[in-house]
């Protein structure tokens, strides 16, 4: 008797969506789309806006000048809208192809939404809206959201949850701005901060790893212990000399443009027209990204954060490495708090970071715990905050309260799993004990 062997895989059936196949649809891609443009076309029937949208597309100091662009509102945004039901359109088809929408249809997707909502947002109102300030202003606020995104990251590949981004963001913020003032120079300012926000992953560290602590609490005490201790010391100390301890007005670091690429229209003044802090925070995306997965130390960073007991048996001091992770990720997180005082304001204040360390916590979360999708995540919510203030000031309709809710309703989708599969590591928040 002839024994016959049957390849399972061979039996399976795959669609091919270009370079790469799945086994069956998923329609995720296309529901969200479909509800995100239906809200779309039901505000713009049910709140029509006469009158024009002004779009300012350049500044005095660029090289290329662009005309102002004078649109009809409602028509431009329904333009936009029919734009963005074509591509829930294609989404769909893609989805029943067994294909996922490329990631360029995506950010079109969001670029024509977007347009459509401030053609209707601005349609007859008082002032225009400037694009490159738009951008350039949303990245300003990003910076903390995205250095505590990366911090956040590489805390929870190691397998410790960093709820503590809070904490981390004030006390460099208030370090910064104590040390930049009393020494004149922004870097000390900033090594400061780094410093600063490093004890503080040592102290998440200590309480997690060594005395096993849950980190959830551990990371919730942190932020109201510096909350604390910052509120304290501003007002028994800062407020009395503020002048000589609170003032970074003189010594912040300047907006400087990178020759060539500040001249690009629109993105240039934006993206390339800024203070060394933000050229710090492309360079640190893209360096955490390697760092963890082109590296033997990110390597076993993400293989402790797994499984730590098969990490221990090649000779992985689980521990070890845990600490580290966490203290690297705070001064991190450091450097985005010391922008808070170094960079956007002149003065340290009273619990200024205003909960931007759990906005970064849920850009991780929405990031799938992936470096470069979390400092996107970050930029995506900075973009919306600084979307409510610009809405605010042109006289829009739009609540301020419903923008400032905005990046929290997308992270709740994130963690539903409607904009894509989100699987934190196996052994994020678990203690390893080494038996």
């Amino acid at each position: 008797m002839s024994a016959v062997t049957v390849n399972a895989a061979a039996l399976s059936v795959e669609a091919p969506i270009g370079h790469r196949t799945i086994d069956k649809r998923s329609y995720k891609t296309p529901l969200i789309l479909t509800g995100v443009t239906v809200l779309l076309a039901v505000l713009l029937l049910a709140s029509p806006r006469p009158g024009s949208t002004t779009f300012t597309l350049a500044t005095a100091q660029d090289a290329v000048q662009i005309p102002q662009a004078i649109v009809p509102g409602m028509a431009f945004a329904w333009v936009c809208m029919i734009g963005a039901a074509l591509l829930t359109l294609a989404a769909a088809w893609r989805a029943w192809s067994y294909a996922k929408l490329p990631g360029w249809a995506l950010a079109l997707f969001a670029l024509v939404a977007i347009a459509a909502f401030l053609g209707w947002a601005g349609a007859g109102a008082q002032g225009h809206i400037n694009v490159v300030s738009l951008i350039a202003n949303a990245v300003l606020v990003a910076i903390p959201l995205v250095f505590g995104a990366l911090g956040g990251v590489i805390g929870e590949k190691a397998g410790v949850v960093n709820i503590a981004i809070e904490a981390q963001l004030l006390m460099a913020a208030f370090t910064g701005a104590v040390t930049g003032s009393l020494t004149g120079n922004p870097w000390a300012g900033l090594c400061a901060a780094i410093l600063s926000s490093a004890l503080v992953g040592a102290v998440l560290g200590v309480f997690a790893i060594t005395y096993r602590v849950e980190q959830v609490i551990v990371g919730v005490v942190l932020n109201v212990l510096v909350a604390g201790i910052t509120t304290f010391l501003f007002s028994a100390w800062l407020a009395t000399d503020s002048s000589r301890l609170n003032n970074t007005l003189t010594v912040r670091f300047p907006a400087v443009g990178i020759p060539l690429l500040d001249g690009i229209p629109i993105i240039g003044p934006a993206l390339f027209r800024q203070s060394i802090i933000v050229y710090i925070m492309y360079v640190a995306v893209a360096a955490v990204w390697f760092a963890l997965y082109r590296t033997r130390w990110g390597l076993r960073i993400r293989a402790i954060g797994e499984h730590p007991q098969a990490a221990d048996t090649v000779g992985i001091r689980v521990n070890v490495m845990r600490y580290g992770a966490v203290i690297i990720a705070g001064a991190i997180v450091g450097i985005g708090g010391a922008s808070y005082t170094l960079v956007s304001n002149p003065s340290f204040n009273r619990e200024m970071t205003a909960g931007f360390g759990y906005i970064a916590l849920a850009a991780v979360i929405f990031g799938n715990w992936n470096p470069v999708r979390a400092a996107f995540a970050g930029l995506l919510f900075g973009f919306a905050i600084n979307l409510q203030q610009v809405l605010g000031v042109i006289g829009s309709p739009v609540p301020s309260q419903f923008m400032l809710m905005l990046p929290y309703v997308v992270t709740l989708l994130a963690v539903a799993g409607l904009v894509g599969r989100s699987r934190a590591p196996a052994a994020d928040g678990v203690p390893y004990i080494k038996e």
